[in-house]
């Protein structure tokens, strides 16, 4: 059974991740019997549907106190007291006060957009497989457009992998207008690595919302919001036709792990030293929403 190690942004070490309901997604992703259930039922909506409502009631409300002390949350970094939040999603997509994720400030610097463990991708033309040998990525299929994904073949990508002890709420990486928002319809497959490794293409099979930002120095960046098992529940709070400042809100995913992609036209981005160093050794970097994901060129 392999490790799922990450690069942590803070502590400068290797680590080994805690895979929330791991045993559930190894059974599910790596067995016969599981491939069987999930083909049945993991992936489809109702499922999701079925324990977001679960997550909705009242009665949920009782997971918070012993999810926040299990794994180790800061509650003074909630906007709210844990007492106003009415039920387990309430909590779970809650919102942080303003100085918890500090914003990286310089002009040409470009903004994580989310607590997670992200893989970096300098150029998607020379990526030898990601999360397997031999998996590469479909941008036409995960953009749902030839004509769009012609600007990003040699581009640069950053996919941001959200676990369900993260903070769930996404920001813009950039500032600039929405010029095109959109819901790709598809199921909900785990994006965890014990599933990409079997599928990457996962990632554009499932249910997302693409959004297109035009900025002024970076041409046209597309920010991909990935549903999930569990995360049927895509919510973009800024639209079509919106001006979003970096590091402004774009969305939030109600309760699971899930996954956002950014990506930026060729020749316009240079990642942060450690997303670029460890992206070329398959190696995720934890870090968190605000911080350094690159300068512009």
């Amino acid at each position: 059974m392999s490790e799922i190690r990450f690069y942590n942004r803070y502590s400068g070490q290797e680590e080994v991740e805690e895979v929330y309901g791991e045993g559930f997604l190894r059974w599910t992703y790596e067995t016969n019997m599981g491939k069987i259930g999930l083909w049945l039922l993991a992936k489809r909506a109702i499922f999701s549907h079925w324990y977001g409502w679960r997550m909705n009631k009242p009665v949920s409300a009782r997971r918070i106190r012993p999810f926040i002390e299990t794994y180790g949350l800061d509650e003074g970094e909630f906007l709210e007291g844990v007492e106003t939040y009415s039920s387990f999603n309430d909590f779970f997509y809650r919102k942080l006060k303003d100085s918890a994720r500090p914003l990286v400030q310089g002009e040409r610097e470009i903004a994580l957009p989310a607590d997670a463990r992200h893989l970096g991708i300098s150029n998607l033309g020379e990526v030898e497989g990601l999360f397997a040998k031999g998996q590469f990525f479909d941008l036409k299929a995960l953009l749902g457009s030839v004509s769009l994904a012609d600007n990003y073949p040699r581009g640069t990508a950053v996919i941001s992998r959200l676990c369900p002890v993260d903070y769930h709420r996404y920001h813009s990486p950039v500032a600039g207008k929405i010029v095109e928002q959109r819901l790709i319809n598809g199921p909900l497959y785990s994006v965890s690595p014990i599933a990409l490794r079997q599928s990457m293409g996962y990632l554009w099979e499932n249910k997302r919302v693409l959004t297109v930002i035009d900025t002024p120095d970076l041409g046209r960046v597309c920010f991909i919001a990935i549903g999930a098992t569990c995360v049927g529940s895509i919510f973009m709070t800024a639209k079509e036709g919106d001006s979003v400042r970096k590091g402004g809100e774009l969305g939030y995913f109600a309760f699971g792990g899930s996954c956002v992609i950014t990506l930026f036209e060729r020749d316009r981005v240079k990642l942060a030293d450690d997303l670029a160093a460890n992206g070329a050794k398959q190696l995720e970097v934890y870090a968190k929403v605000g911080d350094l994901l690159g300068t512009a060129v």
